[in-house]
C-alpha cells in the first residue's frame, strides 16, 4: 500500500465519521485498496487466502461504520483513533525506520505487537481460569517495568499496538498508577484490553472516550446462563450494564469467548453472533479454544473435539463472508494470519506475564527469560526474542509454510495445540521453564501428551481435505 493510498484511507475514515451516509462511496474503493495491499504483502499465492484476508479487514471497517451509524461510536473517539492508530501508527514514517533498524541489527523482522498481563489480580474466580487468583497477593508488574516494555515496543520494535490481558487489567495498580495511566502516557499506541467487563464504571468509560486509544474486549461464555455458570451469578447483568455504558459514551467494544464442550452448540448458531453484533453493538469478536494445561484427566473434558473444531471453522467462514462479522478465531483463522503468529515472528507477537516471564504465546506457558532479569543485566526485550525457544518456533513456522507460496495446512496452524509432538520434540527443550505448576504437570503427564497427539492426528485427517478442496484445488476461483 503506497503513501497516497494510506492517506486516502485516513481521509476516508474522517469523511465517514462525519457523514456515515457516504459509507457506500467509501467502501468500494477501500476494498480495492485493501485487496491490492494484501496481494502485495502476503507471501502466499493462494487466491482464497487473499479473499479471506481482504474480507477480514473489510469487515472491521464495516462493523465500525455500522457503530457510527447507530451512534455507538462517538466522533470524538473516532477522530482520536484516526490520529492514534492511523496517523501516528499507519502513516508514521518513523516506525518503518525503527523496524528496519531492528532487522539490520538482529537479522529478522520485528513482531507487530505483544500481549501483556500486567497483573494476576482479579475480582472474579472463574472456573478453570489459568490466571485464577490465589490467597496470597497476586503478582503485578512494577509500573516502571511495564512502561519500559511499552517504550521498547514502540522505540525498539516499532509497534503501535499492544494487547492487555490478566487477571483483570482494570485492577492493575502499581506505584499509584493504573492501566489507564499507561494508556494515557503512550498516546501513540493503541490498546486492546481483554476484561471481564465488571469494572467499567462511568468514570472509567468517560476517560476511555477522551483517551481514544483503547478498546475493551469483554469476556462472555455464551448468554447469561453460560456466562454466570462460569464467572459467577450476576456477572452477565453487569456486563450488559457496561456495554450500555460504552454505547452511551461512544467507545467501541468487542467480545471474547472461549469455545468449550459446554458452549460449542451455542457458538454454532447464527443467533449467538447476531445477538452480540446486531443487538448489543459489538464491533469485533475474538474466539479462543480452551487449551488444557495440567493433568489430562483433570483438564481435557472441556476441550472441543476435532469434529467440533471443523464445524466451528465452517461457522467462522460463513460469519466472515455471509454475515460480514469480524470474528478472529485464533485457531480457525490461520489463513488470515499466514499461520501461527507466536514466537515474536514478523507480523506476530509474544507474551509477557505478571511475573515478567517472556513466553512465545499466551497458550505456550514456558519461558527462558524474565523481564526483570533482562533489565538488571542491561539487556532489552529483543534479547529474549533471540533465545533458542523463540528461534526454534520461528524455524518451524517458516518450514511449515510462513513465507512460502503454497504453505502447509493453515487450518492446523498452532504449534502446541495442532502439532504437539513436534512442539515437544523440536521446539521445547529442558532449559525452558514452566510458567506455573499446571504447566509443569502437563509436561510430566504421559496421558496429556498422548491425548493431544491423538487430537492432532484426527484434526489433520479432517482438515487436510478442506485445505486441498477450498484452498489448493482451484487456485483460479473467483471472488465471492
Amino acid at each position: 500500500m503506497n503513501p497516497l493510498q494510506k492517506r486516502l484511507i485516513a481521509e476516508g475514515i474522517k469523511m465517514v465519521a462525519k457523514n456515515p451516509g457516504l459509507v457506500s462511496t467509501f467502501l468500494k474503493p477501500l476494498k480495492a485498496i485493501i485487496k491490492k495491499g494484501v496481494m502485495h504483502a502476503q507471501p502466499t499465492n493462494i487466491p482464497y487466502v487473499t479473499e479471506i484476508k481482504t474480507q477480514f479487514l473489510l469487515n472491521l471497517f464495516e462493523q465500525s461504520i455500522k457503530s457510527i451509524r447507530k451512534g455507538y461510536l462517538s466522533p470524538e473517539y473516532t477522530e482520536r483513533v484516526r490520529e492514534t492508530f492511523v496517523i501516528k501508527g499507519f502513516l508514521d514514517e518513523r516506525r518503518p525506520k525503527v523496524r528496519k533498524e531492528y532487522k539490520d541489527r538482529y537479522g529478522i523482522e520485528s513482531p507487530s505487537f505483544c500481549l501483556i498481563s500486567p497483573t494476576k489480580h482479579c475480582n472474579l474466580k472463574c472456573t478453570g481460569c489459568y490466571a485464577a487468583s490465589e490467597a496470597t497477593t497476586p503478582a503485578t508488574l512494577d509500573y516502571e517495568v511495564f512502561t519500559r516494555l511499552l517504550h521498547e515496543m514502540r522505540d525498539l520494535i516499532g509497534s503501535n499496538f499492544i494487547t492487555i490481558s490478566g487477571g483483570e487489567p482494570f485492577m492493575y495498580n502499581s506505584q499509584g498508577k493504573t492501566l489507564l495511566d499507561a494508556v494515557e502516557e503512550f498516546s501513540d499506541i493503541f490498546f486492546l484490553v481483554y476484561t471481564n467487563g465488571t469494572l467499567l464504571t462511568d468514570e472509567t468509560v468517560e476517560r476511555m472516550t477522551k483517551l481514544g486509544n483503547i478498546t475493551p474486549a469483554i469476556s462472555v461464555e455464551g448468554y447469561e446462563k453460560e456466562t454466570d455458570a462460569r464467572r459467577g451469578k450476576g456477572v452477565y447483568a453487569k456486563i450488559m450494564d457496561s456495554m450500555e455504558r460504552l454505547r452511551h459514551h461512544g467507545v467501541p467494544f468487542g467480545t471474547s469467548v472461549t469455545a468449550t464442550k459446554n458452549n460449542i452448540e451455542i457458538l454454532l448458531t447464527d443467533e449467538f453472533y447476531e445477538h452480540y453484533f446486531e443487538e448489543l453493538g459489538a464491533v469485533y469478536m475474538w474466539m479462543f479454544h480452551l487449551m488444557p494445561i495440567g493433568r489430562a484427566r483433570d483438564t481435557m473434558d472441556l476441550m472441543i473435539s476435532p469434529e467440533q473444531r471443523v464445524a466451528l471453522y465452517n461457522q467462522w467462514e460463513r460469519m466472515l463472508f455471509d454475515k460480514k462479522y469480524f470474528v478472529g478465531d485464533f485457531w480457525n483463522s490461520g489463513a488470515a494470519t499466514d499461520g501461527c503468529i507466536a514466537y515474536g515472528r514478523e507480523k506476530g507477537y509474544f507474551y509477557v506475564d505478571w511475573n515478567g516471564n517472556i513466553m512465545p504465546c499466551g497458550f505456550v506457558p514456558y519461558y527462558k527469560d524474565n523481564l526483570y532479569d533482562l533489565y538488571k543485566d542491561g539487556k532489552s526485550i529483543a534479547d529474549a526474542l533471540m533465545s533458542d525457544l523463540f528461534a526454534k518456533g520461528r524455524k518451524w513456522q517458516h518450514e511449515y509454510g510462513y513465507h512460502q507460496a503454497q504453505p502447509n495446512n493453515l487450518l492446523a496452524p498452532c504449534s502446541i495445540r495442532d502439532h504437539h509432538k513436534y512442539f515437544r520434540e523440536n521446539i521445547l527443550d529442558n532449559s525452558a521453564k514452566p510458567e506455573d505448576e499446571n504447566a509443569k504437570v502437563a509436561l510430566e503427564d504421559p496421558e496429556y501428551y498422548e491425548r493431544l497427539v491423538e487430537f492432532d492426528e484426527e484434526l489433520e485427517k479432517l482438515t487436510q481435505p478442506i485445505w486441498q478442496e477450498r484452498y489448493l484445488k482451484n487456485l483460479k476461483r473467483t471472488s465471492r
